[in-house]
């Protein structure tokens, strides 16, 4: 514990870290997904459950997290996180098989309260004033981590094989859970909340049998019983949910808030933005990986498939920076709108042209603009919708929105690019063809969703004060 209270600056550094080493997670094992199905003798099928299975985790594990967060103390529950992220990156490095890769991809994504926990220390241990500036730096560090992932991957795998992947970051955690521990002050705000158990085990139930049910349709039939099994369960447990939380005192997601138009349009775009982006980090470093005997993969190495993705996180850091000044010019809804027809643009781009590194790197650049764009207008258009009182809850709201799009995204993305496979196991050109044109088709919808959003009066709030760490997940840089 620690003797006395560090400085804002100290605890800022201890948290970037935190925020950092986990949001590496986030795309270092994407671009491995060919190596990792390869590796341990699995399909490409099963193998996004590599990328689903953290998503997943993550979606429920971030409000769950955040109100035992809010009970026990959230310098506690931040040290557990980074606890079991290192638990998980250690089965992950030492897996057998796929099923262990994916037990440790799940106990990884506890780690997801890391983002929130970390939000809500600094709203308790900066000064007001200083919030908003602090909120932005780990913003930054989640952005920049999730896009190092991308280009590290390949020169650690090249060097010293994909299990790196895990013991790397697992030296990396460890070492900051040790130092939070003796450095991050105890929580001088606790709150006695409830937590809904029940619910967050019906937003597990419902998510596992949609995805099974998506992920395994081609191989079992999509008019298969266990499909139309699964798909009934799915039905049956979200509605549940959903009567759950609209009961509930401490929901984890709030029910009630999204039936506000502006809430509700914001988040149906947030859901499908989130299955794009996860979609396009799953697939596309798939498709300049496959060899060029298959007639268009593009047979590039895992290092040169991540710089050739590099354009896509350079353009999303670089919108989320102007993002501000666009808002400003043209307004949050012009924005939203723009973004997403620019998403239709670069996935129409993909679908038509792939056969060359120079046509996909641009098309990728184009999506990075829609990424960054779109996810800062979501946000913002979210905290306009509702009372300042609310804007933590409303923020943490869609950002789990768009985990959970994420997770469907990749499992809908993969069922569509396997479908087609051949004698061979490879997908083929036409599965990569159908799943870009799917995502320029959502990212169209999205657009249509965004002229729905009604106009706001209220201003952004800059640094939203949430009740609680629960529904306080942050927005990535690239995000606001």
């Amino acid at each position: 514990m620690p003797s006395a209270r560090p400085s804002p600056r100290v605890v800022l550094a201890v948290l970037a870290a935190a925020v950092g080493s986990f949001s590496l997670l986030q795309s270092l094992v994407a671009p491995v997904l060919p190596t990792i199905e390869h590796e341990l003798h699995t399909s490409a099928s099963a193998v996004t459950w590599v990328l689903t299975a953290w998503l997943l985790s993550a979606a429920v594990a971030t409000p769950l997290l955040g109100r035992v967060g809010d009970m026990a103390g959230k310098e506690r529950t931040l040290v557990a996180a980074l606890a079991a992220v290192a638990v998980g990156l250690l089965l992950a490095a030492v897996a057998p098989n796929l099923p262990v890769l994916l037990l440790g991809r799940v106990v990884q994504g506890l780690g997801g309260a890391v983002f929130a926990v970390s939000f809500g220390i600094l709203r308790d241990e900066f000064p007001a004033a200083r919030v908003s500036s602090a909120v932005g730096v780990l913003s930054a560090v989640i952005a920049a981590g999730g896009g190092l992932g991308m280009v590290l991957a390949g020169p650690i795998v090249s060097l010293l094989g994909w299990r790196w992947l895990f013991w790397i970051p697992l030296v990396a955690v460890v070492a900051v859970a040790v130092v939070g521990r003796r450095v991050l002050p105890v929580s001088s705000s606790r709150t006695p909340v409830r937590v809904n158990w029940t619910a967050a085990l019906l937003l597990s139930g419902w998510l596992v049998a949609l995805l099974v049910g998506v992920t395994e349709a081609n191989s079992w039939g999509w008019g298969s019983l266990p499909v139309l099994g699964l798909l009934a369960v799915a039905t049956v447990l979200l509605a549940t949910w959903v009567r759950v939380e609209l009961r509930s005192a401490t929901p984890l997601i709030d029910m009630r808030m999204m039936r506000i138009p502006a809430v509700w349009t914001t988040n149906l775009a947030a859901l499908l933005f989130g299955g794009a982006m996860f979609g396009v980090y799953a697939f596309l470093p798939l498709l300049l990986q496959l060899p060029r005997a298959t007639g268009f993969g593009l047979g590039e190495s895992l290092t040169t498939a991540g710089l050739i993705m590099l354009p896509l996180l350079a353009t999303m850091s670089l919108a989320g920076v102007v993002s501000g000044r666009v808002a400003q010019a043209v307004g949050l809804k012009a924005q939203l709108v723009g973004a997403s027809l620019v998403g239709v643009v670069g996935c129409a781009l993909l679908a038509l042209f792939h056969s060359g590194a120079a046509p996909v790197a641009a098309a990728g650049a184009l999506l990075g603009v829609a990424f960054g764009l779109a996810y800062a207008a979501l946000a913002s258009l979210v905290v306009q919708a509702v009372p300042p009182s609310q804007t933590g809850a409303a923020s943490g709201m869609s950002t789990n929105i768009r985990t959970i799009g994420g997770a469907l995204g990749t499992a809908v993305i993969g069922s569509v690019v396997t479908s087609s496979a051949g004698p061979t196991g490879l997908p083929t050109e036409a599965g990569f063809t159908d799943a870009f044109w799917l995502l320029a088709g959502a990212s169209l919808v999205a657009a249509l969703l965004a002229l729905l959003v009604p106009a706001t009066r209220r201003r952004p709030s800059l640094a939203p004060e949430p009740e609680s760490t629960a529904v306080a997940a942050p927005v990535p840089a690239a995000s606001r």
